[in-house]
């Protein structure tokens, strides 16, 4: 097994990961650390992040070994090859770009693009995508889910948007491999007043969540 099919089984056996967006580095590196303690070995910093590029060098040199840390929200080659450069081990974005696979593939990272539609999925899949992110998720649930899997059973896929303790077991049973979840984990009011502790506990249920429904 290759070290990017390693980290790529790690993603799904762990079945969650965390999308963050922080106000500065120093904040987003006790995010990380946060979450690692309550078990999360998966991260994904977005571009939407100021300074996201230094960032994540930051966050992949001190959680080398502990946490993978990816990028979100990116749109272009040029930003996939800065992020990669600067440590990130996969690559995350709403939509289908051909070009953004191509760099992860010369790279050997996980490759992550976004689409809706069964078209839009199945395109995703054959374009060279690890996973193919549904997005926005929430808008038809986890029996949209279910039954794209039906035709496309083949295909990995990872809903991100509006994943909450109330529905990630769902999602799971529907046939995701891993979640991808924002401000439902990465609580805004936790993270201002660095509540560290509780945020661990946010992770902790999450993974719960994701073991239950696999059981």
């Amino acid at each position: 097994m290759t070290e990017k099919e390693q980290r790529l089984q790690l993603m799904i056996e762990t079945g969650v990961v965390a999308v963050i967006r922080a106000r500065s580095a120093e904040l987003l590196v006790d995010v990380v650390a946060a979450l690692r303690q309550g078990g999360l070995r998966a991260v994904e910093i977005t571009m939407t992040t100021p300074d996201a590029i230094d960032v994540i060098r930051q966050a992949s040199k001190r959680f080398k070994d502990e946490v993978l840390v990816g990028v979100g929200s990116v749109l272009d080659p040029e930003t996939t090859r800065l992020a990669i450069l600067a440590g990130a081990e996969f690559v995350v974005g709403p939509v289908l770009n051909r070009d953004v696979i191509a760099v992860c593939k010369r790279y050997s990272k996980i490759v992550v693009p976004g689409a809706f539609t069964p078209t839009e999925i199945l395109a995703a899949w054959e374009a060279g995508a690890d996973v193919v992110k549904v997005f926005p998720a929430t808008k038809l649930g986890p029996a949209y889910l279910r039954d794209v899997k039906g035709p496309l059973p083949q295909v990995l896929l990872s809903p991100t948007g509006g994943i909450d303790l109330t529905n990630a077991g769902e999602f799971i049973k529907a046939g995701a491999c891993f979640l991808g979840v924002g401000t439902a984990m990465v609580d805004k009011k936790l993270v201002a007043e660095r509540k560290w502790d509780e945020l661990a506990e946010r992770a902790r249920l999450f993974l719960d969540a994701v073991a239950q429904a696999r059981t």
